[in-house]
C-alpha cells in the first residue's frame, strides 16, 4: 500500500525535530536559511507533499472547490473550466468538477456530494431544469461560500459573473435583420433560466428597434437546452410546419446551435439559402462546418477566472462579506457566411 512521506520522515532523515521541519517548510523567520535549504532540498528529493487532511484539520479548510456545470463537453463550459483551474491551482486549491446533464435531480445529488466532501466553496451554473434553488440556498445560509456564473440564481445574495447576454442577442438578431431577414424565429433553452430571459430580451429589442412585430409562435423553448436531440428536432419541425414559416433563426446556445445544424442536414435544409442562422457558440468547430455559423462568442475563460477569484476571496475573507457584485463581460459577434 502506498504511504506518502511525512514530516516525521524528513525530521528523522535529517536529525531535526518535526516542528523545525514544519517551520522550515513554511519559510518562517526563526529558522536559519541553511536549515531551510537543507529541508527544502530533501523534501524535493523525496517528492514530499503536505497532507491535505492534516492541513484542513489545522486550517479548517479542504483547499478544494466544487464546480457544478451542465456538461464538460459543452465548449463554453470546457473553456470556463480551464479558466477556473488556471486560478484555483495557482492558489493551491483542488477543483472537483461535476456535471448535471441539465437535470435538477442530478444537480441536487452533486451539491450534496460536494458539500459532504467539505469543499471550501462552490462555483455554480444552474441546470436547465432548475427553477427551485432551495438546496443551494440552504447551504449558502449555513455559510458555504458560492459564486454563480453564466446561469445565475437571483434569489441567493452572492457574487455573479455573466456575459452580456442581452447585448449579444441584440447584435446577432440585428445582424440577421440587416442581412435582409424579417421573419426571425428564436430557439432557446428553458424559459426560467437567466440566460434565456436575457437573450430573449435582446432578440425582442432588436425586432422592436427595426419595427418588426414579435410572433410568439416563432419562439421555441427546449426544456433541456438541446441535451436531447429530439427536443431540437421537434422545435425546428414545428417552425417548418407553420403556414408563415420563418426565414431565419436566432439560436441561444452552443448545444442548440450544433443541434439545429444537424437537424437542417437531416432534413436537407440548405443554410443560408433555405434558412439563415445565427447563434451563441464558443465552438471553434463551427469554422470547419459548411456552412460555418455566425455566432456570439462569450469570454468563457475569463468568466471562469473571475468567478474563481471571487470565490477564493469569499473563502479567505476574515470577516463576513455582505456586499456582492454582479460582473457583466462583453460578448463578440463573429460574422461568417450564414
Amino acid at each position: 500500500m502506498f504511504e506518502p512521506s511525512t514530516l516525521k520522515d524528513i525530521a528523522k532523515a535529517l536529525g531535526l525535530s518535526t516542528s523545525t521541519v514544519s517551520r522550515a517548510l513554511r519559510d518562517t523567520h526563526e529558522i536559519s536559511s541553511r536549515t531551510k535549504q537543507l529541508v527544502m532540498d530533501y523534501a524535493k528529493k523525496i517528492n514530499y507533499r503536505p497532507n491535505p487532511n492534516a492541513l484542513s484539520l489545522k486550517e479548517r479548510r479542504s483547499k478544494s472547490i466544487g464546480v457544478l456545470v451542465s456538461e464538460v463537453a459543452n465548449h463554453y463550459f470546457s473553456q470556463a473550466i480551464n479558466g477556473i483551474e488556471s486560478i484555483a491551482y495557482d492558489k493551491g486549491y483542488h477543483v472537483i468538477i461535476t456535471q448535471t446533464h441539465e437535470s435538477y435531480d442530478r444537480e441536487k445529488i452533486n451539491t450534496e456530494y460536494l458539500s459532504s466532501r467539505s469543499v471550501d466553496g462552490l462555483l455554480i451554473s444552474l441546470s436547465a431544469e432548475t427553477d427551485d434553488v432551495a438546496h443551494l440556498k440552504y447551504l449558502h445560509d449555513k455559510g458555504l461560500p458560492m459564486v454563480f456564473f453564466d446561469r445565475v440564481a437571483e434569489e441567493i445574495d452572492t457574487h455573479q459573473i455573466v456575459a452580456n447576454n442581452e447585448k449579444g442577442a441584440f447584435e446577432a438578431t440585428s445582424h440577421l435583420i440587416e442581412t435582409g431577414y424579417r421573419k426571425i424565429a428564436h430557439l432557446t433553452s428553458s424559459a426560467h433560466l437567466s440566460i434565456s430571459k436575457e437573450r430573449l430580451s435582446g432578440y425582442s429589442r432588436a425586432l422592436a428597434q427595426h419595427n418588426i412585430p414579435i410572433n410568439e409562435d416563432y419562439i421555441k423553448h427546449c426544456p433541456h437546452g438541446g441535451m436531447f436531440h429530439e427536443e431540437v428536432e421537434t422545435a425546428i419541425q414545428e417552425l417548418l410546419d407553420m403556414k408563415d414559416k420563418p426565414d431565419a433563426i436566432f439560436v441561444a446556445g452552443d448545444r442548440l446551435s450544433i443541434g439545429c445544424l444537424m437537424v437542417f442536414k437531416k432534413l436537407n435544409i440548405k443554410v443560408p439559402e433555405d434558412m439563415a442562422i445565427a447563434g451563441f457558440s464558443n465552438s471553434d468547430v463551427l469554422d470547419l462546418m459548411s456552412p460555418s455559423l455566425t455566432s456570439i462568442r462569450q469570454p468563457a475563460f475569463e468568466i471562469g477566472q473571475i468567478a474563481t477569484e471571487m470565490l477564493i476571496n469569499l473563502i479567505e475573507s476574515r470577516y463576513p462579506v455582505t456586499e456582492f457584485e454582479k460582473k457583466v463581460l462583453d460578448t463578440s459577434l463573429f460574422i461568417r457566411n450564414t
